[in-house]
This record gives C-alpha cells, structure tokens and sequence, in this order.
C-alpha cells in the first residue's frame, strides 16, 4: 500500500530518498508510531524559549507517511497536553492521528498545583477520553520515574500513578505507561493493580532483561525506540522481546538513533530525508539535525528486523498486528494490517 499517491510527491520536499519512496516505495504492511511528543515547541520552530524557524509540522507529517507511517499516537503528559494534542488532531484532520489522556510521573505534581483539586483534575482527564472516543486510544503517559526526582516527589508520583488506574476503569482503554530506575516499585504497583486495565505497553523500554520478562509475564508489550537500542546489551534485551509483545515508537523529538548507537549499523536508511545542522539555519522542506520525527519509525524497525534475524516486513506485519489489537481493536478486521 503506498502511503502517498504520486501526485501527491510532488507537495512534499525535492529530497532524492523522500520522493523514492513517495514514488516507489510500497509498505505491505504500514507502520505505526505509538509515541510522538507532537505538541512539543520544536514542531512549531521553538527551542529553549526562542523561535529559530517557522512551523513546520505539516512537513514533518508528509515524511511520515512517505516514509510509511500511517497512523501516530500523539503522547500526552499532562491535562493541558491532552487539550493541545486534540486541538492538534482537529487542525490536521486529513493525518490519522490519535492521542493519549494521562499524567507523566515527573509532572504528576500538576494534580495539587497551583490550587488545583486532584478530584476535579482527574475527572476532567476521564471526561476528555470519555468525549473523543476513537481519537483517544490510551491512558498515559503514567508510571514512574526516579531518576528525575527533582521534579516531582517519589511518594507524588506514587500516589497519582495509582490513581490513574481510575481511568482506566472509567473508559476501558489500554495504558500508555513510562518507567525509569524505579527498582521493583514499577512493576509492585502494577502487579497489585493489574486486574484494574487490560491491555498496557511500557514504552521507551530500557531495562534489564529480567525486567522486561516480568513485565512480558504480566501481559503487557514492550515500546521500542532509539533510546532502547543505544547499547549493546539495550540490543540483547530488544532482541529477545517476544514478537507477540513488541511495539515500535520514535517517542519524538527526542529518542533518535545517532552514528555513535550500538544499532546505527543495523540501519539500512541513514540518510531518509535532508537535515539542517541547527534550528537557526533551517529551510522549508527540511528536518532538524538532533529534533526527531515519526519518519525515522522505520530506521527502529529495521534495527529490530536485523538483531532478530527476520525479514523486515515480517516484523512490520507481527508489530502492527500487536498495535491494531491494543490501541484500534475496532479495526482489527480481515485486511486490517493494511493502511485503512
């Protein structure tokens, strides 16, 4: 199925291995990012509080679909993110884009600040997934992470991580979870409230090996990207991900594979579209060195292919087989692992 018409190449940046694909290109089976940080200011051309170029999104959604993506869960971390990223899906309505409704661990503290009453925040994070069904797909990004205490407290994100579980409950969506140095204190609450969600994948997945088998024996699917696939022994652990249980995200801007990663090698389309060196010098048409975007999904799923010995639409297919009956079961038909 190709992703875009050829016609519609001609919309997209005068970049060699972007119009190939665009053109030539066929996906039997199109990718899904189940993690994109879409709202963050870099799409809009901000960078540390200053503005270095014009918005460039819509740009950055045309590569991700010739470089076949066909749908994109935005990642939402706060009550605020959740608004934005479904103001986003409004503004770009002809994208299949999807969203999460959660609180990241290290901004859990949002539930009490600034006068806030938890009860109300919380209720206002069930109405929204509650009111675009089919556009909200997850509850998350929740869980935990302790190697960044110094922006929230341990026991605060406890305590709203296991309240989060309560949307689950309410709306009957899978979770979106996040987990960072947290020892056995992860993988305690889920286990204690695992009868409260059904199906949850920990994305961004770092851990050890005998984490991820815990975590595979709870049920729940592994999210890689370039962040999981840095190291050698990152490339052990992802490689014996069972592919029952794996998914694959850029978890962008962030989380790009660079030259200096232990998978680099195993990447087949290093140079998949033209790239500014920095924001100041950025050009209509072109990606920003160090910013990632959904287009380099497949740079993740070619790592994945080779350090697994398989084809690399085998493991497209498995993937998108795992995604489509998590997030878009109503999907799941005969035909669905092609792009609908």
């Amino acid at each position: 199925v190709s992703t875009q018409s050829t016609g519609e190449c001609a919309t997209l940046p005068q970049d060699n291995l972007l119009r190939r694909l665009c053109s030539n290109h066929t996906m039997a089976f199109p990718l899904i990012d189940i993690g994109a940080n879409l709202t963050d200011s870099m799409y809009r051309g901000w960078y540390r509080d200053k503005q270095k170029h014009s918005p460039d999104l819509e740009a950055v959604l045309a590569r991700a679909e010739a470089a076949g993506v066909d749908k994109i869960i935005v990642t939402a971390g706060c009550l605020a993110d959740v608004e934005a990223s479904l103001e986003l899906l409004a503004a770009h309505p002809q994208h299949q884009m999807y969203t999460t409704v959660g609180v990241h661990p290290t901004r859990a503290g949002e539930f009490e600040a600034n006068g806030n009453d938890p009860e109300a925040y919380l209720d206002r994070l069930k109405q929204l997934a509650l009111e675009h069904t089919g556009r909200v797909v997850a509850v998350g990004e929740c869980g935990l992470d302790f190697d960044r205490l110094q922006f929230c407290d341990r026991e605060t994100q406890i305590r709203f991580f296991e309240r989060q579980f309560e949307i689950c409950e309410a709306t009957g969506l899978p979770m979106f979870l996040h987990n960072r140095n947290t020892g056995g204190t992860f993988l305690d609450i889920i286990t204690a409230n695992r009868s409260r969600f059904g199906e949850g994948v920990v994305h961004s997945f770092d851990g050890s090996l005998e984490e991820m088998e815990a975590l595979v024996e709870l049920g729940l699917y592994i999210g890689i990207n370039g962040c999981s696939l840095r190291t050698t022994e990152n490339l052990k652990v992802a490689s014996a991900v069972p592919l029952e249980r794996l998914m694959i995200e850029t978890d962008a801007p962030w989380c790009d594979i660079r030259s200096t990663h232990a998978s680099f090698e195993h990447v087949q389309t290093k140079e998949l579209y033209q790239q500014v060196k920095k924001p100041d010098k950025w050009e209509e048409g072109k990606g920003v060195k160090g910013r990632n975007e959904p287009a380099t999904l497949v740079q993740v799923a070619e790592v994945l292919a080779a350090i697994k010995g398989i084809g690399l639409e085998e493991l497209c297919q498995r993937v998108r087989e795992n995604t489509l009956r998590v997030f878009f079961p109503y999907l799941e038909t005969t035909g669905a692992n092609r792009s609908e």
